[in-house]
């Protein structure tokens, strides 16, 4: 960057930086005032250090997972981290505050089963807080290592770790603590470390595989044809030029004569080429003959808005049967599958009659405008799905912790206001402006070099296999699912950087036992100064 760029650009990261500070200080300040009163201030120390918690965790998530997710649009240079961060802040908040659910299960039917501890309220409370702290801690490390890592997977192990420890410190002999984690769910997880990359590169391979060979190869070819042509053509004109003068003066004006006549004759639309006289513009109609047969729009025209309207299925489907359910506007499979061929059918249109528009001289640069708009598409289906499941991550805990300071007693469920979603919200985009750069970078250019065409189909990939896994009940993770899909289009291109796997993958088997390990110390010191 040039000297004045980067002197400008300092004041105005500075006043960005500040104005995201700001944001979320005034959102936290309000949520606190507002909580303080839901809880009907029990416990204020507890509220505030949990609130602290579950923004950091947010903040984490946001910083990891989310970063993780806008990698491959950066990364293939389709939207930069700014424009990142805006489709992040509107479709990560709305998929949260909208699909995000209005109750979220407490762990007693999940990863843990505590019903056969003597547990007193608090003690859930302690659990909460030792799995947000744990998780986030373990997400900022990775984060900063640039490594993208499952949120989901470090909020499990937390849970398991503090609730193991509660365990040990009041279970009686006739209970077996070891007994009370289910087992098969984190054999669920360890399968996940394997199979979700696998299908995510399968995937990954398979749709770029089909891009690549139905439209950035035909393309290529169609171009060296065009090219072909046009050196052709140039080498004629060139050699017709010294034979003109060659030509005797007589000889000379005659065919000059024939060339106007000619000229006039090319210049109109439908002209007849019978009607041409010199054989210089019969030739010229020859080379425009040629270059009409290679139909260089080709893909554009036909394979493109097919891609284009697959992928709207994909985007559509997790507002219709997610979305709309969450807002009890539920529809039957019948009428949901009706409204996303609908959706198709206009992004088809829509993308055919834009690829009308495009111009052949130039088809690389046409043939990644259009896949850069529909890589926006599929980064904003992103967003919204991941604000609608893995803030879940952060404010599923949360949620059970302000119920319990409310009411005393720990529930089966635990509904989660709307501002706290907000604010979570608001924390997950921040973390992704202050601290996700390290993993945009890993996922965007440090796996495989990507491209508008390659990012779209990683992206694409990756929502078929979370939606196929979704319906089939597989045990997945959508960030293992995207670093795999995009590995699998360096496998295409014969660029895949397998030495930075080695440490993602050390990552991802570890995260469930450290954020376990991080969460122990944390439950002890909580228990130790307000049990």
């Amino acid at each position: 960057m040039p000297q004045n760029q980067h002197t400008t650009a300092l004041p105005q990261m500075k006043k960005t930086n500040t104005a995201f500070a700001i944001l979320l200080i005034g959102m936290v300040g309000y949520f606190v005032y507002w909580g303080l009163g839901y809880t009907q201030y029990n416990h204020t120390m507890l509220f505030l250090l949990a609130t602290l918690f579950g923004v950091f965790m947010a903040f984490n998530i946001g910083g990891n997972d989310v970063a993780n997710s806008f990698g491959t649009s950066v990364g293939a240079g389709t939207l930069t981290v700014p424009q990142a961060l805006l489709i992040a802040a509107v479709f990560e908040v709305s998929g949260a505050v909208i699909a995000g659910g209005e109750v979220t299960a407490t762990i007693r039917s999940g990863i843990v089963n505590l019903d056969s501890f003597n547990m007193q309220p608090l003690d859930l409370v302690f659990i909460m807080m030792s799995a947000l702290l744990a998780a986030a801690l373990w997400l900022l490390i990775a984060t900063f290592k640039g490594l993208p890592v499952s949120t989901t997977h470090a909020i499990i192990g937390g849970i398991v770790g503090s609730s193991l420890t509660l365990g040990f410190l009041i279970a009686n002999d006739d209970v077996n603590v070891w007994a009370t984690v289910k087992w098969g769910k984190i054999g669920q997880i360890a399968i996940s470390w394997v199979l979700s990359p696998v299908l995510g590169a399968a995937a990954g391979y398979g749709v770029f595989y089909y891009v690549k060979k139905l439209v950035l190869d035909y393309n290529t070819r169609a171009e060296h044809e065009l090219k072909t042509i046009k050196a052709e053509k140039k080498a004629y004109k060139e050699q017709h030029l010294l034979a003109m003068d060659n030509l005797d003066q007589e000889e000379k004006i005659a065919l000059t004569q024939q060339m106007a006549s000619d000229a006039d004759i090319y210049a109109e639309a439908d002209y007849d080429p019978n009607e041409l006289q010199s054989e210089y513009y019969k030739k010229m109609h020859e080379f425009e003959e040629r270059k009409d047969k290679v139909y260089a729009l080709k893909a554009l025209q036909t394979w493109v808005p097919a891609m284009a309207a697959m992928a709207s299925i994909m985007v559509s489907s997790i507002v219709v049967f997610k979305g709309l359910n969450n807002l009890h506007l539920e529809v039957n499979a019948i009428a949901g599958s009706l409204i996303m061929l609908m959706i198709a059918a206009v992004v088809w249109f829509a993308t055919y009659l834009f690829s009308k528009t495009l111009k052949r001289k130039d088809l690389t640069k046409s043939t990644f405008m259009i896949f850069s708009w529909m890589q926006v598409v599929t980064a904003c289906s992103f967003a919204f799905s991941h604000g609608a499941n893995d803030i879940a991550n952060a404010i599923g805990p949360f949620s059970a912790i302000m119920d319990v300071l409310r009411t005393n007693s720990v529930g089966k469920s635990a509904p989660v206001p709307p501002i706290a979603m907000l604010t979570f919200g608001v924390a997950l985009v921040v973390g992704l402006w202050f601290v996700g750069k390290e993993v945009i970078q890993t996922v965007g250019k440090g796996l495989a070099e990507l491209h508008p065409a390659s990012g779209f189909s990683a992206e694409l990939a990756a929502a078929v296999v979370v939606m196929l896994a979704s319906v089939l009940g597989l045990p997945v993770s959508s960030t293992h699912i995207l670093v795999g899909a995009v590995l699998g289009i360096g496998l295409v291109n014969k660029n895949a950087n397998w030495a930075m796997m080695k440490p993602i993958g050390l990552a991802w088997v570890i995260t469930l036992p450290a954020a376990s390990l991080l969460a122990v110390m944390s439950f002890l010191i909580l228990r130790g100064i307000f049990g």
